[in-house]
């Protein structure tokens, strides 16, 4: 199992812009989440054994905070033809699966994970209201076999801060997530 960290993009970068294929059949924008005071967006993908060890908590964390604003969206940007089993079909049985209540999206050109500067799954990015980057780091300190809970304590503590007062703290400690590098496609 890899283990490779989030890039940390630095806080303040604007939300890169997209328009992507959703496994409930129809596409999925960065405008669809306007008006909403905070977004989430999470690389992800079906079988990296970090997201199989936390997709329960990044499902609890959706249902949770969504009553008090929170948007959220999942992408695979997985190169699909050589990890079959993070294709679209899969994707689809995978939020049922899972529990997402959230939007599953496909990047199968790459170009939405490179422009978030995404290098792991998981990878968590948080934006505040003006889609400005206010959060970048891990959900806790579990990870497949530490034996540590998965609380999503410290992507929890970031999203109620920020719905609460339109900010995350800067004392707030933002720890780099890890999980297995994102499958590129071979250049070619």
């Amino acid at each position: 199992m890899a283990r490779t960290p989030s890039a940390m993009t630095p806080l303040g970068a604007p939300a890169p812009d997209f328009d992507l294929p959703e496994t409930e059949g129809g596409r999925v924008r960065l405008r669809d989440f306007d008006g909403a005071p905070a977004l989430l967006v999470m690389f992800i993908c079906n079988h990296c054994p970090f997201v199989v060890h936390v997709r329960a908590e990044l499902a609890a964390l959706g249902r949770d905070l969504a009553p008090r604003g929170l948007a959220v969206v999942a992408i695979s940007s997985n190169d699909a033809a050589q990890y079959p089993q993070d294709g679209f079909d899969e994707m689809r049985e995978e939020r049922r699966r899972a529990g997402y209540p959230f939007p599953y999206a496909y990047d199968e050109t790459q170009e939405v994970a490179r422009a978030y500067g995404a290098a792991c799954t998981p990878d968590f990015f948080l934006y505040d209201a003006a889609r400005r980057l206010a959060y970048r780091g891990q959900l806790d300190a579990s990870r497949p076999g530490s034996g540590a809970p998965v609380t999503g304590e410290d992507l929890r503590a970031a999203c109620e801060a920020l719905l609460a007062t339109g900010a995350v703290p800067a004392d707030l400690p933002q720890r780099p997530s890890l999980g297995c590098n994102i499958k590129w496609r071979a250049e070619g």
